[in-house]
């Protein structure tokens, strides 16, 4: 799937992405119930009404579930957040199920094409985000697929090995599987760029300073 952006896109931007599309996957995937929103909107209910309702025990490890599931995710988005603060990240993965080395399922979202601005002669986040899942929506990747059991699933991404991050791990000999089901979704920038904006990624990530970093957590999924 190709999504081009008619400007120069944002940093900010560009991890939006990456957060978006991570809790697609994993919904489409069927590795959460709901979408994240609707899963945080009720599990934040849930635990305001649990103060005063006596759930069942059932409900309730679901809910513990969810909180978990939650969490864990913040932290990948917040972190995230700081990666791309520190570098560009030209490539970001999101495996599921097996091992790094050979997923189930390997989704990629490539960067390499973007032309990065500054946040004022940018395009305006929501808008390309918009772009974004209209485009997932047309190309219709996820209806033929069987759905999944629950699994672990890792997100990788490639930044510049001095970028001085302490949370992902760095795995320098790291090969981009070949094996799985694999969908790549390149992004790019085309139509009117301002010259200040930064040409597009793709001499930085051949170059041997980047390399592959990998979240320490493994994200569980969980069904209702």
């Amino acid at each position: 799937v190709s999504v081009a952006f008619p400007g120069a896109v944002s940093r900010e931007s560009c991890c939006r992405f990456a957060c978006e599309f991570l809790k697609h996957v994993l919904h489409q995937r069927h590795q959460l119930p709901l979408p994240y929103e609707q899963l945080a909107y009720f599990c934040r209910r849930a635990a305001q009404d649990g103060d005063v309702i006596k759930k069942p025990p059932s409900m309730d490890l679901a809910s513990k579930k969810c909180q978990q599931v939650l969490m864990e995710l913040e932290g990948v988005f917040q972190h995230l957040e700081v990666m791309f603060s520190l570098t560009l990240v030209p490539r970001v993965l999101i495996l599921l199920g097996g091992n790094v080395m050979s997923p189930k399922e390997l989704y990629e979202l490539n960067l390499e094409g973007i032309c990065e601005g500054s946040a004022e002669e940018s395009l305006k986040t929501a808008s390309c985000v918009r772009k974004l899942f209209h485009s997932l929506f047309v190309a219709d990747v996820f209806s033929e697929l069987k759905a999944l059991p629950v699994m672990g699933t890792v997100v990788m991404l490639q930044g510049h090995r001095d970028c001085g991050v302490d949370w992902f791990r760095p795995k320098l000999n790291y090969k981009v599987p070949t094996r799985g089901r694999k969908l790549t979704v390149n992004l790019s920038c085309d139509g009117d760029i301002n010259i200040s904006a930064l040409p597009p990624q793709h001499m930085t990530s051949t170059c041997e300073d980047y390399v592959w970093f990998q979240a320490p957590v493994t994200l569980k999924g969980f069904h209702e």
